[in-house]
């Protein structure tokens, strides 16, 4: 506001001075020497206030808000040098995974994931026997929010396809938020998978983890061998948590956590 009262006070104050050049130099009471003096110092001052008040007519810049962005710096690049985003889950690979995991969650393999799929696979969980009632509650927590949230009301009729399990999950990785919790129920798998609570899965637990899967000691044997990077024969709570998020995530076929669910189906 006062720079533009600024600009309008000086707009109109330059004809002003031009008009009544030759009268401040009559009141100053000196000779034309002296009115010439002056009419060039308001010229001076008149120019130099129309290039002001031109500079200061230009609107700030302004910069519109990008809180959805994953990236700060991208706020500062000019809109036609910003990196395109790639769209996650568009490889075979990652297809192949989210498959084969789909494949796990069908526990009673009719071709289809069902609530009665999830708790089928709580009760496995539950029946290794080292759950509390606590543990055995959150865990059955979990596994119902994590169906709520993703699929929406327990009812039989409700039923996830192989086609629809692709989309479902192409659209969570490809969503800020969802993608953050993405992982929320792998430290409830982690303390049913624990059965010594040493706060870390041995290999012998890990083929209870697999048995629970439907899947085969040998399985387990060669997942585990792969997963334990610094073959120190465990895996702890962190290691667990992020193999589990980079299955559902990565599409680098060499990142180790694609043994995490077992051997990948083929198709």
């Amino acid at each position: 506001m006062a720079f533009a009262l600024l600009r309008n006070c000086a707009r109109s104050a330059v004809p002003l001075l031009e008009r009544n050049s030759s009268s401040l130099a009559v009141i100053a009471g000196s000779g034309p020497q002296t009115s010439a003096i002056l009419t060039e110092k308001i010229n001076f001052v008149s120019t130099n206030v129309r290039k002001y008040s031109k500079k200061s007519s230009k609107p700030e810049r302004a910069y519109a808000s990008d809180s959805d962005s994953d990236s700060d710096d991208e706020r500062t690049e000019p809109k036609n040098r910003r990196p395109q985003r790639k769209e996650r889950g568009n490889t075979e690979f990652w297809r192949r995974k989210m498959r084969t995991l789909h494949g796990l969650l069908d526990v009673n393999k009719d071709g289809v994931i069902s609530y009665d799929d999830f708790q089928l696979l709580t009760q496995k969980f539950k029946s290794l026997g080292h759950l509390n009632d606590q543990a055995k509650a959150e865990f059955r927590d979990i596994m119902k929010r994590t169906w709520t949230e993703q699929w929406g009301e327990i009812t039989p009729y409700n039923l996830v396809t192989v086609e629809q399990y692709l989309a479902d999950m192409h659209h969570v990785v490809n969503d800020k938020d969802l993608r953050k919790k993405v992982h929320r129920f792998l430290p409830y798998l982690y303390k049913a998978v624990d059965k010594d609570h040493s706060g870390s899965i041995s290999l012998a637990e890990f083929k209870l983890f697999f048995r629970c899967l439907g899947l085969t000691e040998e399985n387990a044997a060669v997942s585990f061998a792969v997963i334990d990077k610094n073959g120190d024969g465990q895996i702890t709570l962190d290691e667990f948590i992020k193999l589990g998020r980079d299955f559902l995530l990565t599409e680098n076929e060499d990142n180790v956590s694609k043994l995490f669910w077992g051997p990948l189906v083929e198709h």
